[in-house]
């Protein structure tokens, strides 16, 4: 029974693969705990299913088909083929992280940091430990300060919600472009026809409290056959 369990159970490399995975599940349980603390989607179970899994195929393959390679003269070992198909279809699963909702995509940097993850696993599996510790260290310091970095910068942006009433010959990309030049990027745009001939044209605006809110609603009278500008709550 334990010969046959050191012949086909346990082979040579078991304790190796059990080290690798091991490492891989605490590498990316680390990234993905980061993920799970700010109510993420894919979370902490995610990461550590794509980086496990990720090392496992590395894994096979490296050692899974020694055998065959030792049989056989003609089989060629080619340890990065395994790993270049998770490497693109990993993407699969990040894309489903990613919702888009109007103008605005939620999800993106947790697509990165699965993918990055996989890739993660794939160097834990190659025994590139030093390596993988490192660039683990650096997206944990990414993810966490990068962010408290974007709500400083976000602090002078808030999203400004304004309506104009407009003859229906009104072009909108005149609005846009008054918005545009004032350096504001447009979220959103609704066009509701209305009795009279009028429209309502309802803009999202990501608002930068530097620039005057006067001054854009000036402006965005001035365009030809519009009647009024108001901002809505």
């Amino acid at each position: 029974m334990e010969q046959f369990l050191n012949n086909y159970f346990i082979d040579d490399y078991f304790v190796i693969a059990m080290v690798r995975i091991l490492i891989a599940l605490v590498l990316s349980g680390l990234i993905g705990f980061e993920r799970e603390l700010k109510n993420h989607s894919a979370g902490f179970r995610t990461h550590i299913l794509v980086g496990v899994g990720a090392c496992l195929m590395m894994l096979l393959s490296l050692y899974g088909f020694e055998m065959f390679i030792d049989k056989y003269d003609q089989v060629r070992f080619d340890p990065a083929r395994i790993p270049s198909y998770v490497i693109s279809g990993i993407g699969f699963l990040g894309a489903g992280t990613i919702i888009v909702n109007g103008m605005t995509i939620r999800g993106l940097t947790t697509a990165a940091s699965i993918w990055t993850v996989a890739g993660l696993g794939l160097v834990v599996g190659v025994g590139m430990y030093a390596t993988a510790v490192f660039t683990t260290l650096i997206i944990l310091l990414s993810l966490v300060f990068l962010n408290n970095f974007e709500r400083v910068v976000r602090k002078n942006r808030s999203s400004l919600f304004i309506t104009v009433v407009a003859l229906s010959n009104l072009k909108v990309k005149e609005l846009i472009a008054v918005v545009e030049d004032h350096s504001l990027a447009i979220k959103q745009v609704e066009v509701e026809n209305v009795e009279n001939d009028l429209r309502h044209i309802h803009l999202k605006i990501d608002y930068n409290t530097s620039v005057n809110k006067v001054v854009l609603f000036e402006r965005l009278s001035n365009v030809n056959l519009v009647k009024h500008v108001a901002e809505r709550n």
